[in-house]
């Protein structure tokens, strides 16, 4: 793999679009759409499952104390996020957009969701509140999540390009099943004989492609591409990407962890906590291997998602019966590395998170060769 061309990532300002796919803007007067559009760790969307329900003002008010501070579960770049209960749904969670995003003559859209008490994978890779994933929940992660993409991509039609992975898209559910979220950015996929379809650019710093940023083609190999930078965060706990405190640079998480995955040295690079609990090197170093090869530069020589599901479950099955694990280090060296994170508080998405170097979702980029995105193009 030593001569392969990997992209590293390029910024661009991360947009809402209007719900769903339709041309249609016409504001909704008297009530507001709820949409319960989680994508489980089966990859499925079950019909039974999937409801879609009117709600009124005045009910999200009533469950959220008004949308009072109290009931603020999460504040992003465009909407605030508040957990509310209802008598016959129970506890939900709702996504009102800031004031200044809609005018009086233009109503707002609020979003109720599934409410997902474990949070996001974010929370996990930055370690927020002390929580850790071992192995195996990692792996299961993976594979879940990828699953839940490759039926966006091939188990529905029109396909679904998601256009915006990142972990705190990932959810995770209270068996620790995967649950992809935030249908924000989708975009309809190539249908026919079409080989992409032309967009304007939108997503995350540190995830986008940058083949899409470069062409505005869209394919779903744009989100293989986010798939892999997830893939080696779930390896080391890292941020994709990450600032020098002494320079004013910023390197990707692609271009730190490339040369020791290559060399198969993945206990170079792998999150502390693995090493100190223990962890099956072979399957790390897979994933590694897989992570690398979905951001090669070329888009069609990426594995496609259902690749990436079925090359994980054929290494983990086996193992997952097996207590072929890599012990624990004697020195105090990886216990150094566990340990070694600022915890003062930034915001990330808005969100309040522990710091681990860098805002993870929100790096500002000053090379010349990323600012074909500042330029906004609308082909949408």
């Amino acid at each position: 793999m030593a001569n392969t061309q990997y992209f590293s990532p390029v910024s661009a300002p991360s947009q809402m679009l209007n719900n769903g796919g339709g041309s249609s803007k016409k504001p909704i007067l008297g009530g507001v759409v709820i949409a319960i559009i989680l994508l489980s760790v089966a990859g499925k969307l079950d019909a039974e499952k999937v409801k879609l329900r009117r709600f009124q003002l005045e009910e999200l008010q009533k469950a959220t104390d008004n949308f009072s501070r109290a009931c603020l579960i999460g504040s992003g770049s465009f909407a605030n996020v508040y957990c509310g209960t209802f008598l016959e749904e129970g506890t939900l969670a709702i996504k009102k957009p800031h004031s200044e995003a809609y005018t009086r003559s233009k109503a707002a859209k609020i979003l109720v969701y599934e409410y997902v008490t474990n949070g996001s994978l974010l929370d996990y890779i930055i370690g927020r509140g002390g929580r850790s994933l071992t192995w195996r929940e990692r792996v299961k992660i993976a594979i879940g999540a990828a699953k839940g993409i490759d039926h966006l991509h091939q188990g529905i039609s029109p396909s679904i390009i998601h256009r915006d992975l990142k972990p705190s898209n990932i959810l995770v559910g209270e068996g620790f099943e995967a649950k992809v979220s935030d249908f924000g950015l989708v975009r309809a996929g190539p249908v026919g004989d079409e080989s992409h379809v032309s967009s304007q650019v939108k997503g995350t710093p540190g995830y986008l492609d940058p083949a899409y940023c470069s062409s505005f083609h869209l394919t779903p190999f744009t989100d293989v591409y986010s798939f892999g930078v997830i893939l080696l965060q779930l390896l080391t706990a890292r941020p994709a990407v990450e600032s020098s405190t002494t320079s004013n640079s910023s390197s990707h998480i692609i271009d730190w962890a490339r040369v020791s995955i290559e060399q198969g040295n993945i206990g170079d690079i792998l999150d502390a906590n693995l090493l100190v609990e223990g962890c099956n090197m072979e399957m790390m170093l897979k994933m590694g291997e897989l992570a690398l090869r979905c951001v090669v530069k070329v888009p069609k020589q990426r594995p496609t998602m259902a690749q990436v599901w079925q090359e994980l479950e054929a290494v983990f099955e086996p193992l997952d019966c097996s207590s072929s694990e890599h012990p624990p280090p004697d020195d105090d060296q990886w216990k150094s590395r566990r340990s070694h994170r600022s915890h003062s508080v930034v915001s990330v998405d808005g969100i309040g998170l522990e710091r681990f170097h860098v805002d993870i979702d929100s790096v500002s980029f000053q090379s010349a060769s990323l600012r074909c995105l500042e330029t906004s193009i609308n082909m949408d």
